[in-house]
């Protein structure tokens, strides 16, 4: 238990989750408060009506993993009572950056200011009330700010910053459970604490004992699995388009992203920004329609795999889009802002940078007899890694109901038809 227990919040996922004085501080802070009108899945309740929950539990279930991480003999002989506490709290404070609607708005940051949310964590970390709290309790606000996204960058310490971001980061282990529980849409058991358990150190850095390859191998799948039911769903994915459409129509009247100061960017939430849309003259037919679930339809799906990446990172490009919307629409004969191309590399998909599966390698080893620590490729010991460690990727095509027949064959004809093991059900 914690050192200065200051009480328990009963948590769906883990169940008590016992906090500190230091921490119930932090959590009482405006930064934190404000992630309760954050959802963690934004369009995602068009799909599955469980999904409300917000980015301040997630960060509460990041805090509590991290702790688990910390009290793993393994590593806890090698951190100190102070940096455990850093820890905790860099992880709490992991995704106050975030803006309205999570991931969705990210397209607007990224796009006007070439920021991530990740940007906007350690801002907000260094410079709200966030930094005069952290300061009178002891610690260096920009140490912390650093971890929080996984750039402290201490000496022979990486392990710190892999603790919140890494391949099996518990930033994912705890998303994909909560979300996975959430939505009912539960493809694949985690054992969470299993792979807690077997976590290590070689050298600095965090490995993987292969003696868990099996919760290894299932974290994998259930990571592709709800990728491909949950965050890239092609009904829940329309409404985040629909969103960071009108984000984007209305930036000019509401200024989304002219902000100066981390109070004026902490005023913006799901609900001020969605009232705020729908005053919009530029964007109030948008919100209408999702008030009335009256969602774009999929009129294309293609799925390319690793072979294929060369077309996927093409997809990905604003030019190259523009011109086969520009090709499909003229071939259906229909408006060009009425055509979508949709792929999960363009900056508006949730999860961009932690859902696929990047072609990398994630640190294992085996212990002999004496207890040495051998590192090994994963690869090598997994055939499931092997098999799904490449580039997926999903190109969808969008428009209304009233396009969509036409646009489907403009697009089967600009595309090449597509193969019938990829159809889509309606």
């Amino acid at each position: 238990m914690p050192k200065a227990y200051w009480g328990e919040i009963k948590d769906p996922v883990h169940g008590y989750v016992y906090i500190t004085e230091a921490e119930k501080k932090i959590i009482d802070t405006y930064p934190m408060q404000r992630l309760r009108r954050l959802r963690q899945l934004a369009g995602s309740e068009y799909v599955y009506p469980g999904a409300n929950h917000t980015r301040f539990e997630h960060s509460l279930g990041v805090m509590f993993l991290t702790g688990q991480v910390l009290e793993n003999p393994k590593i806890s002989q090698a951190v100190s009572d102070e940096e455990v506490d850093m820890c905790r709290l860099s992880a709490l404070l992991h995704d106050c950056g975030h803006g309205p609607f999570s991931h969705v708005f990210e397209h607007i940051l990224t796009k006007n200011l070439n920021k991530t949310h990740e940007d906007l964590t350690s801002w907000i970390i260094e410079n709200s009330e966030t930094a005069d709290n952290l300061a009178k309790m002891g610690y260096n606000p920009q140490e912390v700010a650093g971890l929080a996204v996984g750039k402290l960058h201490k000496k022979n310490r990486a392990f710190l910053d892999q603790i919140i971001s890494s391949a099996v980061d518990v930033d994912k282990q705890d998303f994909i459970v909560r979300d996975t529980y959430h939505t009912g849409a539960e493809y694949g058991f985690i054992d969470v604490y299993r792979l807690i358990h077997a976590l290590d150190l070689l050298g600095e850095n965090l490995a993987v004992e292969l003696g868990a390859l099996s919760a290894l191998e299932a974290f994998i799948i259930a990571r592709i699995e709800s990728f491909k039911s949950i965050y890239f769903h092609r009904v829940g994915r329309a409404a985040q388009i629909m969103l960071a459409t009108a984000m984007d129509k209305a930036n000019n009247e509401l200024g989304l992203t002219t902000f100066k100061t981390p109070e004026e960017y902490l005023a913006l939430d799901d609900y001020t920004v969605w009232t705020a849309l729908k005053k919009c003259k530029a964007s109030n037919e948008i919100i209408n329609k999702l008030e009335n679930r009256r969602i774009l339809k999929c009129a294309y799906e293609r799925t390319f795999y690793e072979k294929d990446a060369l077309a996927s990172n093409l997809f990905g490009q604003e030019s190259y889009r523009l011109q086969i919307q520009s090709e499909i629409a003229k071939e259906a004969n229909v408006e060009l802002d009425t055509v979508i191309i949709d792929v999960p590399t363009v900056p508006s998909v949730p999860y961009h940078h932690a859902v696929l599966m990047e072609p990398t390698e994630i640190p294992v080893f085996t212990r002999n007899p004496t207890g040495e620590k051998k590192l090994q490729r994963l690869s090598e010991s997994s055939k499931i890694f092997e098999t799904l460690k490449g580039f997926m990727n999903i190109l969808r095509v969008y428009t209304n109901q009233t396009n969509r027949t036409q646009v489907e064959k403009a697009t089967a004809k600009v595309l090449g038809q597509i193969p019938s093991a990829t159809k889509i059900s309606f």
